[in-house]
């Protein structure tokens, strides 16, 4: 199992929230997925926002959360909106 600490976007407090829903490896992540993994984090954390959706699908991508395509981007703003109504 690869080790949470070795993704990108992936700091001490982000793997504690992962930790608590039970995510403990990148295979746990990438196999859920972004967008199941927040939503899980978001009925624990309800803090947690559109940022950690996207350092989620950057640590998946292995790409700085930042550097996202724009197109991903929108489709995770999007969904991550949809859980607001």
């Amino acid at each position: 199992m690869e080790s949470l600490d070795n993704m990108l976007n992936i700091g001490k407090e982000m793997k504690r929230k992962l930790f608590s829903i039970g995510v403990r490896s990148s295979e746990d992540l990438i196999r859920l997925g972004s967008k199941e993994v927040f939503f899980q984090l978001k009925e624990q954390h309800p803090n947690v926002c559109l940022v950690h959706l996207y350092a989620l699908q950057g640590a998946i991508d292995n790409v700085d959360y930042d550097k996202l395509p724009d197109e991903v981007k929108l489709d995770l703003k999007q969904y991550s909106d949809s859980l607001k109504k």
